[in-house]
Formats: structure tokens, C-alpha cells, sequence
């Protein structure tokens, strides 16, 4: 019996990655998985130290806490990061600050954290990118979401925020393209995370998104990650501008 493999590797040895919101869930994942390509992996929380996330495994990985809500703390963060070679903007989530997204002041809090923030540390980090000596260039990507494009009535703000963000992925991409720096997103799914975990008790809010998926399952956050890594490396070099979904299906639906 012949036995093949269709696996792929990577190997980032030598790059500086930074990953925000890389403590937990994708974007562990996606830290994780450039670190033992052999990139250098700088990951943000909220919490004071890496000794603050018991729960999971930090070592060989370099924390800064940045809370997102805090222009002076991303600016802090861009002021600090020295060579960069990949920009993962991770970090956020719905309901900001515990709050309504349907009020006022909690949408607008929510696409601070979700979009704004991004925005800012992004262009903050220009020069560095620029001056990346990366094969295929410097990448920035963005997790995204499919509230970027179906309606998400629970979060109206974070659907926003990631649609918004999509449409600054194509416009950064177009501005620096002839700077070698290449600008994309991921868009997952109902991945299996701490954030989706409250929707796996709720039938009648995992139902609809399970039939509304043809893989009929929630993905994994090491099924996100290897689309990051793959936008980030030289068999990339052509794509710019682009959202991938990873989302088994549910774009199709």
C-alpha cells in the first residue's frame, strides 16, 4: 500500500512576527505555528505578565500586554517592536468592554477596539514593515470574521468593525504595495474558542450557524493558522488586497 501526504511546512527562520491578541485561540494558534517555524513571535494580552496566562504555554514567545482601548498603550507597543516582518492583527472581540452594542457609546466603543485600534498600530508600524527584507515582502494580515459579510444582529458593532476592516485591507494594500509590503486577512468561520464557547450552550444560536455550515462543525483555531503563515510566505508573493475565508463553507450557504 502506498502511503502519501499532502502536508505543508513552513519555515520563517529569521523572521519577526507579531501577533496581537496571542494568548488565546486563533491567535495562539497563529503564534504558536510561525514560532515553530523558526520566527522570532512577539504576542500581545491584556494581562501584566506571560505569568498571568497559566492556561496556556508562552515559552519561547515574547509578551507585551497592550490593551487595545489604549492609544497611548499601542503607541507604547509600536515604539518598542524593533525588525518586523509580519503583522497579525488578532486582538479583540464583540461586546468591548461588556458593553451594548446597540448603544451608542458600546458600538462605538467596540469598533475602537476592533477596527481603530488595528488601524492605528498598523500604520504606526509602517517603517519597520518597509524596511523588511522578508522573501515576498513584509505582510500585514487581519483576522476578520463572516460578520464582515452577513448580518450579525447580536453585534452589530464588531460586524461593522470587521467589514470596515476588510475594506482597509484592500485600501493599505493598494497604498503600500510599492513599498514590498503585502496586506491581507483571514476570515474564519464559528471556530471552537473561549469566545464561541457561551454559543455551544445555546441551541438555538449554534443550530442556525451549524446549518448554515456544510462541513456541519465548528472549525479549530490550528485550522486558521496555516492560511496566516501561507499569506505571510513567498508562495504568497502575488497576493495582496485579498480576505480569505476559512469557514467550511458558510460563505457558500
Amino acid at each position: 500500500m502506498t502511503v502519501t501526504t499532502n502536508d505543508i511546512t513552513f519555515d520563517f527562520t529569521g523572521c519577526h512576527v507579531l501577533v496581537t491578541g496571542g494568548t488565546s485561540g486563533i491567535g495562539y494558534a497563529i503564534a504558536r505555528d510561525f514560532a515553530e517555524a523558526g520566527a522570532g513571535v512577539t504576542v500581545t494580552g491584556t494581562r501584566a505578565t506571560a505569568a498571568d496566562y497559566p492556561e496556556v504555554d508562552l515559552t519561547g514567545l515574547t509578551f507585551r500586554q497592550c490593551q487595545m482601548a489604549d492609544k497611548a498603550a499601542i503607541d507604547e507597543l509600536a515604539a518598542a517592536v524593533g525588525d518586523l516582518d509580519v503583522l497579525v492583527n488578532n486582538a479583540g472581540g464583540p461586546y468591548a468592554g461588556h458593553a451594548d452594542e446597540w448603544d451608542a457609546d458600546g458600538y462605538a466603543g467596540s469598533v475602537e477596539v476592533n477596527m481603530f485600534a488595528h488601524v492605528r498600530l498598523t500604520l504606526a508600524l509602517h517603517e519597520r514593515l518597509k524596511a523588511s527584507k522578508a522573501p515576498g515582502g513584509a505582510s500585514v494580515i487581519t483576522t476578520v470574521s463572516m460578520s464582515a459579510f452577513v448580518s450579525a444582529v447580536n453585534v452589530p458593532a464588531y460586524s461593522s468593525s470587521k467589514a470596515g476592516m476588510v475594506a482597509f485591507t484592500k485600501n493599505l494594500a493598494r497604498r503600500w504595495v510599492d513599498d514590498g509590503i503585502r496586506v491581507n486577512a483571514v476570515a474564519p468561520g464559528l471556530i471552537d474558542t473561549r469566545m464561541t464557547h457561551p454559543v455551544l450552550d445555546i441551541p438555538e444560536m449554534l443550530e442556525p450557524e451549524m446549518r448554515h455550515t456544510p462541513m456541519n462543525r465548528m472549525g479549530m483555531p490550528d485550522e486558521i493558522s496555516p492560511a496566516v503563515l501561507f499569506l505571510a510566505s513567498n508562495a504568497a508573493r502575488y497576493i495582496t488586497g485579498t480576505t480569505i475565508a476559512v469557514d467550511g463553507g458558510y460563505l457558500t450557504v
